[in-house]
C-alpha cells in the first residue's frame, strides 16, 4: 500500500492532463478557426457569386414577346388577326427524366412523331431555362388533364400566347401570306440583334406581306423578372419591361373587290390584278388555286403540306406575281402607242389584210388569227378593235426590235415592278443583246413579228399586265405598285417611277381602240362592257402554250385541257376618267374575249357601281436617279 501511494506523482498527472486539455483546445480552436474562415469565404469573398447562383434557381428573367401587328384592308376588316392559343412548354432544367415526361405527357394528350420530333429540334436552340413548345393549340380538355397531372409534371406548364390567324382563310393568302415556325436555316442566318429580337417568339413573316414587312410587324421584345418555385413554377413577377407591339398596316386592297374577283374567276386556274390608276395602290391581288394560310402557322401537318406540293394545280404557286405567262395580243395597245410615238405608223396608215403576211424573201406564210383576213383599209383603231395581226406585223417590220424593246421597258416589261412584296420575277422582253448573249443567235425579222404580239420569247407576269394597263390609262403616269397604304394610320404617299410621253393625239387614237374592242361591232371584248353604265376600254389576248406547226389550225379538242391557249384580258374604265385597271389570266381559257373579259367586267361593276367609291386623291412621289423620294 505505501508502495502504491509512492508510485503516483499527483504533480505528473495534473501536467499530464493540462497538457491534453491544451491539445483539445487548441484542435477545437483550429477547427473553429477553420469553420469561420469558410463562413467568411463564403458569406463574404464570394457572396456576390452564390447570391447570383442562388437567384438563378429563384428568379428568372424572361422574355415577353410582343404582339404581331395587325393586317386591315383599306375599310377596315382585318385580314391578318392574333388569337389566344394554349401552349404546352417544356423546361429543360426542371425535369429529371425527359423521356418518361414525354411519355407520360403522351398518355395525357395527343402527341404525334413530328411533335417530338420539332420539340427536340427547338431544344438544341434554346436557352437556359426557356420553355420550350412541345404542342399547340391545346384544347380545354387537353389542358385540364395537364393541370390535374401538374405535381407528376416537374417543369412541364401550359401557357398562353397569341398566334396568327387569317379569318379569310384562302382568299389572301399570296398577297398577305402566312408567318411560320422559325427554322434551322432562318436561325442560322440570324444576327446577334435578330436573336435578341426574336427572343420570345416562335414565329417568322414567310411569304407575302408577312414576309416583306416582317421588320414592322414583329415589334420590340420586352422582359419580366420573376419568382418561381423548385418546380419551375411562376409564384411572382418582380419586374417588367413591357414589350412594344408591331405596327399595324392597313392596304390598300378590297375585300369585297377581292371576293367579286375570285368568284368570277371561279374555280379555274388562273389570276386578277385591279389598281387604282390614280395611285398605283393595288385593290385586287387573288391567284387561284389558293390555300389556307392557317395551315402553317404553328406548323402544317406532312400530309397537309404534300396534299398542296403534290397537286397539279400547284396552289402554292402565286400566279399573279411569279407566274410568267406570254401576253399575247394584250401588247398591241402599248405597241400601237410606241409605233406612233416613233413615227411608224399614224393615225392615216392603213393596210391590206388578206388574212396572212410573209416577210421580203422569205417563204413562209404568217397566217392571222382570222384566216380570211379583216379587209384592205386596216387602221390601227381596227386593227385594236379586231386584234388584226396582220397590221402588226407590218408594223414590226417597218420598225425594229430596238424600238419595241425600248417602248416595253418604258411600260415596265421585262423588269420586276417594285411592288411591296417578296419574291417577284421579272419576266422578259427580248433584246438583240438578250438573243445573242442567251441563244448564241442574231435576231431575225421573225422574232420581231413574234415579239409584236406578245409571243416568241415575251414572258410577263399578270401584274405586269396590269401595272402596263394603268400606265396607259393614266396617259403616261407609271406608278410603282403598292399593296400597303398606310403604317400605323401614316399614309405612304404614291410613287411615281417616271413619265411614258407621248403625244395627246395618240393617247387618243390609243384610247379609241381600246374602247373599240368592247363596243364596236366586230369588237374581240364586248362582254367587258354588257350593261355596264359606263364605258370601258380593253384588249384580249391569247397566248399559245404549245406550238402549232405553220399553216395548221389550232385544234382545242385535239389538245389536252392543260395545253390549250391561255385567255388574257386588259382593261380599264371609266374610258373618260379612268380610275382603276384591271388584268385577267385564266390559264388554257383559250378566249380572252370569252372567258377573260367576263371577269374584269365584274370587277368593274362591282368597283364603280359603289355610291362615292373614288381613289385615294394622294400627292405622288417621284424617285429620282438615285432612289431617293421626292415629293411632287
Amino acid at each position: 500500500m505505501a508502495h502504491d501511494l509512492h508510485l503516483k506523482d499527483p504533480m505528473t498527472e495534473q501536467r499530464l492532463f493540462r497538457n491534453r486539455m491544451l491539445v483539445a483546445i487548441a484542435v477545437v480552436v483550429l477547427m473553429l478557426g477553420v469553420l469561420v474562415a469558410r463562413f467568411y469565404h463564403l458569406q463574404v469573398v464570394n457572396y456576390d457569386s452564390y447570391r447570383t447562383q442562388s437567384d438563378k434557381n429563384r428568379i428568372q428573367v424572361r422574355p415577353v414577346a410582343p404582339t404581331r401587328g395587325l393586317i386591315y384592308d383599306r375599310n377596315g376588316e382585318l385580314l391578318a388577326d392574333n388569337r389566344p392559343s394554349y401552349t404546352l412548354a417544356i423546361v429543360r432544367e426542371r425535369v429529371r427524366d425527359l423521356d418518361a415526361t414525354l411519355e407520360l405527357i403522351g398518355r395525357l394528350v395527343r402527341l404525334d412523331d413530328s411533335d417530338v420530333e420539332k420539340f427536340r429540334q427547338r431544344m438544341q436552340r434554346r436557352r437556359p431555362f426557356e420553355p420550350v413548345p412541345l404542342r399547340f393549340r391545346l384544347s380545354e380538355d387537353e389542358i385540364a388533364r395537364i393541370s390535374v397531372n401538374e405535381f407528376r409534371l416537374p417543369g412541364v406548364s401550359v401557357e398562353a400566347e397569341l398566334v396568327r390567324y387569317y379569318p379569310r382563310t384562302d382568299l389572301f393568302a399570296h398577297s398577305v401570306g402566312y408567318v411560320g415556325r422559325i427554322s434551322d436555316r432562318e436561325l442560322a442566318n440570324f444576327s446577334e440583334e435578330d436573336v435578341r429580337r426574336y427572343r420570345g417568339t416562335q414565329s417568322i413573316g414567310k411569304v407575302g406581306l408577312e414576309r416583306s414587312y416582317e421588320d414592322l410587324l414583329l415589334g420590340e421584345v420586352g422582359y419580366e423578372n420573376v419568382e418561381t418555385n423548385a418546380r419551375g413554377r411562376v409564384l411572382r413577377v418582380l419586374e417588367r419591361q413591357d414589350p412594344k407591339p408591331g405596327a399595324a398596316l392597313t392596304l390598300h386592297l378590297d375585300s369585297r373587290l377581292q371576293k367579286v374577283a375570285s368568284d368570277a374567276l371561279g374555280d379555274r386556274r388562273g389570276a386578277v390584278v385591279a389598281i387604282d390608276v390614280k395611285t398605283g395602290g393595288v385593290l385586287a391581288f387573288v391567284s387561284k388555286p389558293s390555300f389556307d394560310p392557317n395551315l402553317f402557322v404553328t406548323g402544317i401537318s406532312f400530309n397537309d403540306y404534300r396534299a398542296l406540293s403534290d397537286s397539279l394545280d400547284v396552289p402554292l404557286f402565286n400566279r399573279a406575281l411569279q407566274g410568267q405567262y406570254p401576253p399575247g395580243s394584250t401588247l398591241k395597245p402599248m405597241m400601237g402607242l410606241g409605233g406612233l410615238a416613233a413615227g411608224v405608223i399614224n393615225a392615216e396608215t392603213r393596210i391590206k389584210d388578206p388574212g396572212f403576211y410573209r416577210l421580203p424573201n422569205d417563204p413562209r406564210i404568217y397566217r392571222d388569227w382570222k384566216r380570211w383576213g379583216h379587209g384592205d383599209k386596216v387602221d390601227l383603231v381596227q386593227a385594236l378593235a379586231e386584234s388584226c395581226d396582220v397590221y402588226f406585223w407590218d408594223m414590226a417590220y417597218r420598225w425594229n426590235i430596238d424600238g419595241m424593246h425600248d417602248i416595253a421597258a418604258r411600260f415596265g416589261l421585262g423588269e420586276k415592278t417594285g411592288i411591296d412584296l417578296p419574291v417577284e420575277r421579272a419576266g422578259l422582253f427580248p433584246s438583240r443583246e438578250w438573243k445573242r448573249g442567251a441563244r448564241g443567235l442574231p435576231w431575225f425579222p421573225g422574232d420581231s413579228l413574234n415579239a409584236v404580239l406578245g409571243q416568241g420569247f415575251v414572258l410577263a407576269t399578270p401584274l405586269q399586265l396590269a401595272v402596263m394597263t394603268a400606265t396607259i390609262a393614266s396617259r403616261g403616269t407609271h406608278y410603282r405598285p403598292q399593296m400597303v397604304k398606310a403604317v400605323d394610320g401614316v399614309v405612304l404617299p404614291p410613287e411615281v417611277l417616271h413619265h411614258v410621253e407621248a403625244r395627246p393625239e395618240h393617247w387618243d387614237l390609243v384610247f379609241k381602240g381600246m374602247e373599240a374592242v368592247v363596243y364596236s361591232v366586230r369588237g374581240t371584248g364586248k362582254k367587258a362592257g354588257a350593261g355596264l353604265d359606263f364605258r370601258v376600254a380593253g384588249k384580249s389576248g391569247t397566248a399559245q402554250v404549245v406550238g402549232i406547226a405553220q399553216g395548221e389550225r389550232y385544234d382545242s379538242e385535239a389538245l389536252k385541257e392543260r395545253h390549250r391557249d391561255h385567255a388574257l384580258f386588259i382593261a380599264f374604265a371609266p374610258v373618260e376618267d379612268p380610275q382603276i385597271a384591271v388584268s385577267v389570266l385564266v390559264e388554257n381559257g383559250e378566249g380572252g374575249g370569252k372567258v377573260a373579259a367576263p371577269v374584269a367586267r365584274e370587277v368593274f361593276f362591282d368597283w364603280l357601281s359603289r355610291p362615292g367609291e373614288k381613289s385615294a386623291g394622294l400627292p405622288p412621289v417621284t424617285v429620282d436617279s438615285e432612289g431617293g423620294r421626292l415629293r411632287g
